[in-house]
């Protein structure tokens, strides 16, 4: 049989939960800082305090928009050639956008700020990694413009990926311009909306706060129909409950106040029920990612996902270390195996450490192969005859012939792929053989796979006419002002918005 979800809320408490998430909608709602969005949710029968922001959605809105969610989808490469299904019962794995540092042992520090050729080597490696199923924009760019970040990556990931990619939906005009660059490429708005390629990342403000430049790229990539991870990263402790039941029932409203609206401005708009919430560390006032906590948050949300039917997507592989030390191996796992015991869909795990900071190619590789085992171990054991193998059993253990054993048999040869994990990177030879090959650790022996994807990788081609338009486009983006989005946005630099790990000094005017 198949390995079985873990629990860590009954039903009744699930139940709790959601009426308490129902109160907070009744009583408090959510402040919207976008008065046209406030606007549509007033004419949707939503309660709307003019003077605090804030929009009351009653049971009957909550129930309604809830059942139009999808339970499944699709996303696609940007050459149609790769695509995977997102379900409620799926499990896939990808990598976490969150890093603006990268491994680099010849710095003082382990560390240097991330670049664009750190991007587009990220993408080549989740490119060539069996186990991991999309990227995002994994290292933030330092050395790419601000303004222009989102069609840069874009145009880098149709170079060097043929599977889906991903970034927050900061603002409408960033998030068009994904559109329309991405329409260039596949040939038409039509095809994009049929098979999305792409997925946006809404980050809710917790305590209970939906930002105008996320409101205002939500209505770009719900009216195409690519699918929108909502997901707040709720603190227990400081920008949540210290309580996990208060931090789940307040992130549970966080998350549907973000699907109502989707559904709202998009019927049957595809969403993650999201999340990268976790704790606050008491003795350091720092976020604690590793913690065994956000295992507990994460199975608590796949549950309450599971009670609405919405896919799922939750942070996993992560860990506080600094270092590539026991503490970085024990806690990306734990958090690894919790996520996908709980049963989440898209899981985001790969390639980061120091609370998603930094990251390095080697980790990437190495959580490939770690969301390899857990996949095998999600198979748990098919047991038939064939497979109980009474047979071989029986041969081996009366033969008389010297040096016979089940190594010779057919039954192993014909399951030993299926039933047992072949890794690439684990070392299991003994230690004799072990230092006559060179006495790697395994971030020795990952660096090697990095460097072998990395000479060998071919960018993908493109044609000349579509190359010369995303050229063209790109020229267009970079010759805007960074005032030119405050303004087409709505907004003023006037308070700090977190945005994927980035802070944007973005407020409504």
């Amino acid at each position: 049989m198949k390995l079985n979800h873990i629990k860590v809320l009954s039903k009744d408490e699930i139940e709790a939960i959601h009426s308490a998430t129902l109160e907070l909608f009744e009583t408090i709602g959510i402040k919207i800082d976008c008065e046209e969005t406030r606007k549509l949710l007033k004419d949707y029968g939503a309660e709307v305090d003019q003077g605090s922001d804030f929009v009351k959605f009653p049971e009957s809105i909550v129930k309604e928009q809830l059942k139009l969610v999808p339970s499944s989808f699709k996303l696609h490469g940007p050459d149609g050639t790769y695509n995977f299904e997102i379900t409620t019962q799926s499990t896939h794995f990808s990598t976490i956008g969150a890093p603006v540092k990268i491994h680099d042992p010849t710095r003082k520090k382990g560390v240097r700020k991330s670049v664009l050729q750190d991007t587009i080597n990220q993408m080549r490696i989740v490119d060539r990694s069996k186990h991991l199923s999309a990227s995002q924009i994994d290292f933030w760019p330092g050395d790419v413009k601000y303004t222009t970040i989102h069609v840069v990556c874009l145009y880098h990931w149709m170079k060097n990926s043929h599977k889906p990619y991903g970034h927050g939906v900061f603002g409408k005009v960033a998030s068009q311009d994904s559109i329309n660059f991405t329409s260039i490429l596949v040939g038409g708005e039509d095809e994009l909306i049929n098979r999305p390629r792409l997925f946006g990342i809404f980050n809710p403000t917790s305590p209970l706060q939906l930002p105008k430049i996320m409101t205002n790229g939500l209505r770009v990539f719900t009216k195409y129909k690519q699918p929108v991870i909502i997901a707040p990263e709720a603190l227990g402790g400081t920008s949540a409950p210290v309580t996990l039941a208060g931090l789940l029932t307040q992130t549970n409203a966080e998350i549907l106040g973000g699907i109502i609206l989707a559904q709202i401005l998009h019927p049957k708009s595809p969403v993650f029920y999201g999340s990268v919430s976790h704790t606050t560390d008491m003795r350091s006032g720092n976020s604690a990612i590793g913690a065994i906590e956000t295992g507990l948050i994460t199975t608590g949300m796949s549950q309450l996902a599971k009670f609405y039917n919405i896919p799922t997507r939750a942070l996993a592989g992560v860990t506080d270390s600094k270092c590539f030390d026991i503490q970085n191996g024990f806690e990306r796992f734990l958090t690894l195996m919790f996520a996908a015991q709980a049963g989440i869909n898209f899981i985001t795990c790969a390639g980061t450490y120091e609370a998603t900071l930094a990251g390095a190619l080697e980790l990437t590789v190495i959580d490939n192969e770690l969301a390899g085992m857990v996949k095998r171990a999600f198979e748990g054991i098919e047991v038939n005859e064939d497979t109980i193998g009474l047979d071989v059993i029986k041969k081996v253990a009366t033969s008389t012939q010297k040096g016979v054993s089940f190594l010779g048999e057919k039954h192993t040869r014909k399951y030993m792929k299926k039933e047992l994990f072949i890794p690439k990177l684990v070392d299991r030879n003994r230690r004799t053989s072990w230092f006559k090959k060179g006495a790697k650790d395994i971030i020795s022996t990952s660096s090697e796979k990095v460097d072998e994807i990395l000479q060998n990788f071919k960018e993908y081609e493109l044609s000349a006419d579509i190359d010369v338009q995303l050229k063209e486009y790109l020229k267009k983006v970079d010759e805007r002002t960074l005032e030119y989005y405050m303004n087409e946005e709505g907004i003023s630099a006037t308070r700090v918005t977190v945005v994927d790990g980035i802070e944007i000094k973005a407020d409504e005017k």
